[in-house]
C-alpha cells in the first residue's frame, strides 16, 4: 500500500497572485511587454513572473526570477518590469523583487513559449 507524500510545512514556494484585482490583467499584459534579450519570448510566457500581488491601495509587488543567476541583464530586468507596470492607470506604486527560490526551470514556460522556442 502506497501513501501520498506528506505535504510540506509552511508556505508554497510560489506565493499566489491577486488574480481577482481589476489591475491584475493589465499588470500581466505589462509584464508580457518585457522580453529577455537572449530569448524571443516575453518574460511572462517564460514563467519568470512568479507572483503579482496587488493591495487595495493599488500598490503592486511583482516577484520574479531569471532563467539563470548569471543572466547578463539580471540587474536591469526588474527595472524594465517596474517601468512597464508603473505606467498603468491606477497603479500607485511598484516593487519588483528578484528571487531564486524556487529556481526557474523550463517546465515553468507556457505552451506558447515552448512552441515558439521549438520545445514542442
Amino acid at each position: 500500500m502506497t501513501h501520498a507524500p506528506e505535504p510540506l510545512e509552511g508556505a508554497p514556494l510560489i506565493a499566489p497572485s491577486t488574480v481577482d484585482h481589476p489591475l491584475y490583467e493589465p499588470v500581466v499584459e505589462a509584464c508580457r511587454s518585457v522580453y529577455d534579450p537572449e530569448i524571443p519570448v516575453n518574460i511572462y510566457e517564460l514563467g519568470l513572473i512568479y507572483t503579482i500581488e496587488i493591495t487595495d491601495e493599488n500598490a503592486v509587488r511583482v516577484i520574479m526570477s531569471l532563467t539563470a543567476p548569471g543572466c547578463p541583464v539580471a540587474g536591469e530586468m526588474p527595472g524594465w518590469v517596474a517601468d512597464a507596470v508603473e505606467t498603468l492607470p491606477g497603479v500607485k506604486q511598484v516593487d519588483v523583487e528578484l528571487t531564486w527560490e524556487p529556481p526557474w526551470g523550463m517546465e515553468m514556460m507556457s505552451d506558447e513559449a515552448r512552441l515558439e522556442l521549438g520545445f514542442m
